[in-house]
């Protein structure tokens, strides 16, 4: 019984953890929007434009450098 009592209060804490992950990701994504709309509709507009091959790089390094910097917060406890 205290093992569910415990598992229970692990999840609870992850999932707190995750959704104020998730609300500081939508904070920053959100941000240029707010503070430039004229300049975010002009490069969607040229989104378009550009290869998909160039779209799919500069993903994947977004992606990685997003690894890595959890990466080194977990195992730094910080930078």
């Amino acid at each position: 019984m205290n093992f569910i009592i415990y598992l229970i209060y692990c999840l609870e804490k992850m999932m707190k953890y995750f959704i104020c992950v998730l609300g500081l990701a939508l904070v920053i994504e959100g941000l240029p929007y707010f503070a430039f709309p004229g300049k975010i509709k002009e490069f969607l507009a040229k989104i378009p434009q550009i290869q998909d091959t160039t779209l799919r790089i500069f993903g994947l390094a977004t992606i990685m450098l997003g690894l890595l910097l959890i990466y080194i917060s977990r195992e730094t406890e910080g930078f």
